[in-house]
């Protein structure tokens, strides 16, 4: 069934969805046959968006994580080799394993941590926000 979408209810569509009302709310007020569905379809076409909770929770995670990356200073290279190292020891990896001097950092770890806090930092990043601005393809 085709929903009339005629200018007013667009109109009024685009200004509920702006004050952060619910498809479901929505639908109820444009009444007649509207969905919810139908709803959710024509403010997609319309390009109105809301972010959602966690895209905002996961993008504060990725600043603080990147912030806390850009605060910390790296370790003082200590050159461990593999023989040297222990479980309070980073085993970040230092070079090409084929050459003379690869070593490992060998900075003091947490305990249970592979990593010194600096290495850890840029071994556990947040995955990348997705791309929301490209168009996709039907």
């Amino acid at each position: 069934m085709a929903v009339d979408w005629t200018d007013d209810r667009v109109t009024l569509l685009s200004k509920l969805w702006q004050d952060g009302h619910s498809a479901r709310q929505i639908a109820e007020r444009l009444g007649e046959g509207i969905t919810r569905n139908a709803v959710i379809g024509k403010a997609n076409r319309l390009g109105l968006s809301k972010p959602s909770k966690s895209s905002v929770t996961r993008q504060l995670r990725q600043k603080e994580q990147a912030e806390k990356v850009l605060s910390l200073q790296p370790p003082i290279d200590e050159g461990a080799t593999i023989f040297s190292l222990t479980a309070s020891t980073c085993r970040w990896p230092i070079g090409d394993p084929g050459d003379l001097d690869f070593h490992f950092c060998g900075a003091d770890s947490e305990a249970g941590q592979p990593y010194c806090d600096y290495h850890a930092a840029m071994a556990y990043q947040p995955p990348k926000v997705k791309n929301t601005s490209r168009k996709r393809s039907a």
